[in-house]
């Protein structure tokens, strides 16, 4: 699965997995050592998320059930909480991908 910002056109990840159930959630990116470019992890439902025990920044996209992006946290470094009470679903993204795929706050992301 992929990710790509409709609205701009860009794509936002190639390789993308998705966590939806209680385990896979809670499991997170907890115990990986990197995020490599181009990948992603979808947590949904998700409105919270946490890097604690993460050993690497990561970028945080919070969407809501239109697929639009409510809220961005660009370079979340480790032992960090962020959350957004709109969301539906989270995109945890490498470091600057969020800025270098030009995601903003009211952009359609689209799954395929």
């Amino acid at each position: 699965m992929y990710i790509k910002n409709r609205t701009k056109g860009t794509r936002v990840a190639d390789q993308v997995r998705l966590a939806d159930t209680f385990w896979q959630r809670l499991k997170g990116l907890l115990g990986t050592k990197l995020l490599p470019l181009g990948h992603g992890l979808i947590i949904k439902p998700c409105s919270s998320v946490h890097t604690f025990g993460m050993g690497y920044p990561i970028d945080v996209l919070f969407v809501d059930g239109n697929h639009c992006i409510v809220k961005i946290v660009d370079n979340m470094f480790p032992s960090k909480m962020s959350m957004a009470t709109r969301s539906q679903y989270v995109v945890e993204l490498p470091a600057g991908t969020a800025r270098k795929t030009e995601c903003s706050i009211g952009d359609i992301l689209a799954f395929q």
